[in-house]
C-alpha cells in the first residue's frame, strides 16, 4: 500500500487550470494559458492571442492599476464612465472551500461595534455564545456572563420573533476590513436574522425570505461598494445574493454550489463576476451580471484537482487527519 502510494505520490502530475475572467469588452472568457518554456498565452475561447498590453485593456477593471501606470485607463467602459476609483472600490475577490465549512468550530463569537465613531474597528472584551434559552456574552478577562446585555441582547430578539438555538451563524470577526456588518443567523426555525452592535445596542432585523427557500449556509461580505450583505446557500445548493439595503434576496444564475464539497472563487467588479466553481468532477466558470446576477456564459472543464488512490491521511475538504481510502 506505501509502495502504491509513493509511487502515485511522485509519479501523478499537476494538471493546472488556466487562469480565467469573464472579459466585458470582447464578450468572451479571457485565458492565461501556461505553455512549457514559453511562459503564458494570452487568449480568449475562439484561440485569439493577446499580447500582455491587449490582454490589460480587454479586462480594465482588473488591471486597472498597470493601465494607470501606463496612462491608459479608459474613461468609460461598455458605454459608462468610469474613474480608477470607481475601479477599485467595486472590485473584490471572494473565496470558500470545503474545509473552511467542514472544519471543527468553537461556538464563541466576537460581536464588534458597528458605530464606534472611529475610523478603525476594535475587537470587544467579550463574546457571545447561542443557547436555547437566549443569547450569552461572556466577559473574556473575567470569565463570567454579562447578565445585563445577554438579556437586552436576547430581548431584542425574541421581540423579533427568533426562536432559540440558532442553527447557523455566520460572520467575519477581524479588524482588518473597513467596516462591520455584524452576524447573519439561522434560528430553530430557518428564519434569517441580521444581527449587530450600534452604540453598545442591539440591532436585530427579521429578514423575509422568498416562499419556500430554506437555507443552509451563510457568508457575511463586507465588500467595499457595500452593495451585499451576504452570499447564501440552500438546502438543494442553489447559490443567492442578499442585497445590502433593500435586503432582498436574489438567486445567483449558476447551477450548483455545495459548500460542504465544492470550492468557490468570485472575481468581481461593477459590470460583471467571475464565478469558478470547483467539483471533484469538474471546473466550472460563470460570467453573471453584477446588477440582477443573471447568467452571461459559462465554461465547463474536466476537473483539475485529483486525490491520489490509496492511503490519505488528509483532504482539501476538511481539516482533520485520519486515515481514507
Amino acid at each position: 500500500m506505501a509502495i502504491a502510494w509513493c509511487y502515485n505520490f511522485f509519479a501523478t502530475k499537476s494538471d493546472k487550470s488556466p487562469f480565467t475572467l469573464y472579459s466585458g469588452v470582447i464578450g468572451d472568457f479571457a485565458l492565461m494559458v501556461p505553455q512549457e518554456g514559453k511562459g503564458m498565452i494570452r487568449q480568449d475561447l475562439s484561440g485569439h492571442v493577446y499580447t500582455q498590453a491587449e490582454f490589460d485593456s480587454i479586462l480594465p477593471m482588473f488591471y486597472a492599476r498597470q493601465l494607470m501606470a501606463d496612462e491608459r485607463f479608459p474613461d468609460t467602459i461598455q458605454g459608462v464612465a468610469v474613474t480608477p476609483k470607481m475601479a477599485q472600490v467595486e472590485s473584490f475577490t471572494f473565496r470558500s472551500v470545503p474545509s473552511d465549512i467542514n472544519a471543527p468550530k468553537v461556538a464563541l463569537y466576537a460581536l464588534m461595534e458597528s458605530m464606534s465613531g472611529r475610523v478603525d474597528l476594535k475587537m470587544p472584551d467579550d463574546v457571545f455564545r447561542i443557547t436555547k434559552q437566549g443569547i450569552e456574552f461572556v466577559d473574556i478577562a473575567a470569565n463570567q456572563v454579562n447578565a445585563e446585555k445577554s438579556q437586552l441582547f436576547t430581548e431584542a430578539m425574541l421581540k423579533k420573533g427568533f426562536t432559540f438555538p440558532a442553527l447557523e451563524v455566520a460572520g467575519n470577526p477581524t479588524v482588518k476590513k473597513e467596516y462591520d456588518e455584524g452576524y447573519l443567523l439561522l434560528d430553530a426555525n430557518h428564519r434569517l436574522f441580521h444581527l449587530k452592535q450600534l452604540k453598545s445596542r442591539p440591532y436585530v432585523r427579521a429578514v423575509e425570505l422568498p416562499e419556500g427557500l430554506e437555507l443552509k449556509h451563510l457568508y457575511v461580505t463586507e465588500f467595499r461598494n457595500k452593495k451585499t450583505l451576504a452570499f447564501m446557500t440552500d438546502v438543494n445548493n442553489a447559490f443567492y445574493v442578499l442585497n445590502s439595503r433593500s435586503y432582498e434576496v436574489v438567486k445567483v444564475g449558476v447551477p450548483a454550489f455545495n459548500p460542504e464539497k465544492d470550492a468557490i472563487t468570485i472575481i468581481g467588479n461593477m459590470f460583471d463576476w467571475t464565478i469558478r466553481i470547483n467539483s471533484a468532477h469538474s471546473d466550472n466558470y460563470y460570467a453573471v451580471k453584477a446588477d440582477d446576477y443573471s447568467l452571461i456564459k459559462s465554461l465547463e472543464r474536466p476537473a483539475t484537482e485529483h486525490s491520489l488512490p490509496g492511503l490519505n491521511f488528509t483532504s482539501y475538504e476538511d481539516k482533520y487527519v485520519l486515515p481514507r481510502f
